[in-house]
């Protein structure tokens, strides 16, 4: 009797039933653990930070890992993280890193000098189809032209040096993305190819890997050892995938989950008017639209790309669907970056208009074409199907017949990626802050086949782009900037749609959450009341 008493207690109070912590409205009390569950629309792809680019993945990578530079708590200014300071060399091209000191990782190794040169080793010898990320942002891998990266060296145990082919200006704010995270070397050693599944002790962070349920769960337990003082608040984190979002808001209403991502904008009032929850709104810094593969016809003509972004009424689509919590998009990026060409003539709502461009590009009797939705619901575009419905009535206006298709998030992303999609519903949530992660990430040709789902490529956009990732007079960045899109514009690879507000909603109980423009959230001092 006695034993069965002891499993009993034990099993209760490691939060086995699962059921969240302000669920009872007694868990303070009683001394239970600190339990948040975040529910979201989707799981992760894998669980290491270098080799994704999907946001559910750095939802709790962000958690694990930490960067050597860390962006505000609300923006993405870089501030000291592993390292503590840095100073820059006049010609643009040695950043000196002092790291910090007394961290060690999950699995009491140190983080010092070597750990570092041997992340970015990692990365710099990988490839395209491991590591996405580290070529869009650093130009390529170690023997390429264009990688940026010359060297990376430890000066002493506790100073690390990074050696550039030229300048970049967004350097500061590149190695802050979550996909640069440092991981514990005696992990990636011994945890091998399971690594991104299963990433036992390889962080500094707040929390620590205890679970992977695909399709269901990941669990994250207190680091108890975490060098941020009186952090983490919580014991234990458990990220739920939930697909539909009413039943993530059913679930929040329920008391099954304490957090819930992606609220539809028509569900707002009935947060704000549930005295036992309470509504968030993440910084806008993203651009949901409709990508236009110019490699496949007609879409191969400048004038039939016009066409399209003269039929589609976006004012209508945002008034159906965002409920006034987003903007018409006019550029490829979001009004809050610096460099945006707020100057610029958007694209009106003009049926006409696109049938005379269409005529001159000898499609007066219109065509046919595949429009596909996304699956799953996402920050820029809370339901892709009924935006690809509103779409394609828009289109079949102007004498255009659009066929909707959709596929498995996974596979849809996979196939649009290499150019399979004629146009394809997606969008993007800004990595840094900086106008480089969106127009030389998204719509450079250096990036085709990775985040370039258009396969758009114009040399003179090129040129301008490179130009202005090595300009640090900041004012002539945004110059250069603005010629970018103006560039983009003339192109139309694209019809920007939305840059929105995204929405979330938590338990009265959750204090202390502070949502992240990245949509990657920093949840160490986020506490359970």
């Amino acid at each position: 009797m006695l034993l069965i008493l002891l499993v009993s207690s034990v099993l209760y109070g490691c939060g086995g039933n699962e059921s969240s912590s302000g669920e009872g409205g007694d868990s303070k009390d009683s001394g239970d653990p600190k339990v948040l569950i975040f529910g979201r629309g989707g799981d992760s792809v894998a669980l290491d930070p270098a080799a994704v680019t999907d946001g559910e993945s750095f939802k709790v990578t962000k958690n694990i890992f930490e960067t050597l530079v860390e962006f505000g708590e609300q923006d993405t200014e870089p501030n000291p993280g592993l390292a503590e300071e840095w100073k820059v060399s006049e010609d643009g091209l040695t950043y000196t890193f002092t790291l910090r000191e007394g961290v060690k990782f999950q699995d009491g190794t140190d983080f010092n000098a070597d750990a570092v040169v041997k992340n970015f080793e990692r990365w710099m010898n990988g490839n395209e189809e491991a590591f996405y990320y580290y070529k869009s942002m650093f130009g390529g891998f170690k023997g390429d032209e264009g990688h940026v990266i010359n060297e990376v060296k430890a000066v002493d145990e506790k100073t690390v040096e990074f050696v550039l082919k030229r300048p970049q200006a967004p350097f500061l704010k590149n190695i802050a993305m979550s996909p640069f995270a440092i991981v514990s070397p005696k992990a990636l050693e011994e945890l091998g190819d399971k690594f991104g599944e299963a990433p036992t002790d390889a962080g500094t962070g707040p929390f620590k890997f205890k679970e992977w349920k695909r399709n269901d769960k990941i669990v994250l337990v207190k680091n108890e050892n975490y060098w941020k003082e009186g952090l983490p608040k919580l014991d234990q984190v458990v990220f739920k995938s939930i697909p539909e979002n009413s039943a993530r808001l059913n679930a929040l209403v329920s008391g099954e989950i304490d957090l819930a991502d992606g609220v539809n904008p028509s569900d707002a009032a009935q947060v704000e008017g549930n005295d036992q929850l309470q509504l968030f709104e993440r910084p806008s810094m993203n651009v949901g639209y409709l990508g236009l593969t110019s490699t496949r016809k007609p879409f191969d003509n400048p004038k039939v790309r016009q066409a399209i972004n003269y039929a589609i009424n976006k004012q209508e689509i945002i008034d159906a669907f965002f409920e006034g919590r987003a903007e018409v998009a006019k550029n490829p990026m979001p009004p809050v970056i610096g460099g945006y060409n707020d100057a610029l003539e958007g694209y009106e709502y003009n049926p006409e208009k696109a049938k005379e461009l269409l005529a001159e590009a000898g499609l007066e009797d219109g065509f046919e074409m595949e429009l596909w939705a996304m699956p799953v619901p996402r920050p820029y575009m809370p339901d892709g199907q009924k935006v690809a419905e509103a779409i394609q009535a828009d289109l079949q206006e102007v004498g255009v017949k659009a066929k909707i298709v959709s596929y498995e998030w996974a596979t849809y992303l996979e196939k649009a990626r290499n150019g399979e999609a004629d146009a394809f519903l997606l969008g993007w949530t800004g990595d840094n802050g900086d106008a480089d992660n969106f127009l030389y990430v998204l719509l450079d040709k250096d990036n085709i086949g990775s985040n370039n789902y258009t396969y758009y490529s114009n040399d003179e956009l090129h040129d301008l782009l490179i130009a202005a990732q090595s300009e640090t007079d900041q004012a002539k960045r945004e110059e250069m900037y603005k010629q970018a899109q103006e560039i983009i514009h003339e192109d139309a690879p694209w019809v920007p749609l939305a840059h929105s507000t995204p929405l979330l909603a938590g338990s009265a109980a959750v204090k202390n959450f502070k949502p992240h423009p990245t949509g990657s959230d920093f949840l160490g001092a986020v506490d359970m009341e």
